[in-house]
């Protein structure tokens, strides 16, 4: 099997990151409003990038399968905009699911409001939908994150339950929701 590929939108490129992506991840999580829903407003430091981000990537990144985080860069000028999770539903839990992916997105706020999460996102569903077994998307947000829930809904997502959300760094309560292909 070969590696997955994103093929680029009218306006968008993509890129399986890694390693050497450190320095854009660090960068992204630098604005407390990006990662309001994520940490309640605390910024990543460097070293939780290295000892933490960086190991769980390397985890789950399997580029034959599409998962990883895909780089997203605005085509015209390859400004980084953020990034695209694509893992199993319950990676880091006894309840992985491999059939279920679930999807993530973390965009600098320069880059919200133009559609940009929802157009990388639907191109990543389609391409890991072509080339693996999956059968369904999924996606976790906090309930107050209107902006995330009304991707999952632009993407065909609808709620699927209110519960507690469990791996090695998340115990919250969120909203799960899923589209069955």
């Amino acid at each position: 099997m070969n590696e997955i590929t994103i093929n680029p939108t009218e306006r968008l490129t993509f890129s399986l990151m890694d390693e050497t992506d450190a320095e854009l991840m660090w960068q992204l999580d630098q604005d407390e409003e990006v990662m309001r829903f994520i940490t309640g407003g605390k910024k990543t430091t460097k070293q939780e990038i290295q000892d933490i981000m960086l190991p769980r990537l390397a985890s789950y990144r399997d580029p034959e399968k599409g998962w990883g985080l895909w780089k997203v860069l605005r085509s015209e000028d390859m400004t980084y905009l953020g990034w695209i999770l694509v893992r199993p539903m319950h990676f880091f839990t006894e309840q992985r699911d491999d059939s279920d992916i679930e999807l993530g997105w973390r965009f600098h706020r320069s880059a919200w409001g133009y559609g940009y999460a929802t157009e990388a996102a639907k191109a990543v569903m389609e391409a890991v939908a072509e080339h693996t077994d999956v059968t369904q998307f999924s996606a976790i947000a906090d309930m107050e994150n209107v902006a995330s829930i009304n991707i999952m809904k632009k993407l065909g997502m609808s709620f699927l339950k209110r519960d507690f959300y469990k791996d090695p760094l998340i115990n919250t309560e969120i909203d799960y929701y899923t589209v069955r292909l």
